[in-house]
């Protein structure tokens, strides 16, 4: 199994037209251990400096809350984590359908069997998932259906925004990794298998030049329920590994925004975000 080194900066930048008061901001930029990844260390710089507040979310997403009470013309968050990862561990148990459907199972994971606005399934894409998850076990089914909604989409970069509804990327057939995830997630949710939604960075090269810094990318993938947590990476149709770095986990995008906040003033604002990663080794 293999195994990279990769330390990534992702960098956001707001400037706005005129001095705006105050803004409150909560950032989802950190990194945690789990199995498949190692943090070695991380940080979150904001400037201005401000005062800052770290916990975990309900989801278990850590999270930075800050605010700058001073008048300010740009706020610069630079969060920046060297992470070893590499390929999930694969699944110990195999579920079965008995299982997911137990009415301890879905009380227990009701939220990932729950669909958003942005997950909710148009009927096609229902009926595709069923087709593909037909005469199969829960592990099977979901690896089929996630290759079977993929298929159908082509990837555009720009062509939606971070809370298009899934039905509109289908309608378009073209989206980018968090509409390739949110119709991944509400497909497998249609036939009974729990996911949820992850945020994260991708490494664009399977094997990249060690020392070599490259621009990266916020990513989003699913995770599955069938007798444990499967990680899997639909838009690229690969298992989650070494590329990948996981910041947080909910039932779609809204639940792990990488940053989220408001600002008090009259100024309106631009927005600049760069991921740059090297893999070390």
């Amino acid at each position: 199994m293999g195994t990279s080194r990769l330390h990534v900066v992702h960098t956001t930048s707001f400037r706005y037209t005129r001095p705006v008061t105050a803004s409150y901001n909560e950032a989802r930029m950190t990194p945690l251990p789990q199995p498949g990844q190692t943090v070695l260390d991380t940080r979150l710089d904001v400037q201005p400096h401000t005062w800052a507040y770290e916990y975990r979310d309900y989801w278990g997403s850590a999270v930075t809350a800050f605010e700058v009470l001073a008048p300010h013309e740009s706020l610069v968050v630079t969060a920046e984590s060297r992470v070893e990862v590499s390929e999930r561990p694969g699944p110990r148990t195999a579920g079965d359908w008995a299982t997911l459907r137990s009415p301890g199972l879905r009380d227990t994971l009701a939220e990932f069997l729950s669909d958003t606005a942005t997950t909710q399934a148009p009927d096609e894409v229902a009926a595709l998932a069923a087709d593909a998850a037909a005469g199969l076990g829960p592990t099977d089914a979901a690896l089929a259906i996630c290759h079977a909604v993929r298929d159908e989409i082509e990837y555009v970069p720009g062509v939606t925004a971070v809370h298009t509804p899934a039905g509109e990327a289908w309608s378009a057939r073209k989206g980018v990794c968090q509409d390739m995830a949110h119709l991944a997630a509400g497909a497998l949710r249609s036939v009974g298998i729990p996911a949820r939604y992850v945020s994260g960075y991708l490494h664009p090269q399977r094997d990249g030049e060690i020392g070599r810094t490259v621009v990266g990318e916020s990513h989003a993938w699913v995770e599955w329920w069938a007798g444990e947590w499967v990680a899997y990476d639909p838009t690229n149709r690969v298992a989650v590994g070494e590329q990948h770095v996981a910041l947080g986990r909910g039932r779609c995008y809204d639940d792990v925004p990488p940053l989220r906040g408001i600002f008090a003033g009259a100024g309106t604002q631009s927005l600049d975000v760069e991921v740059r990663i090297t893999r070390e080794a």
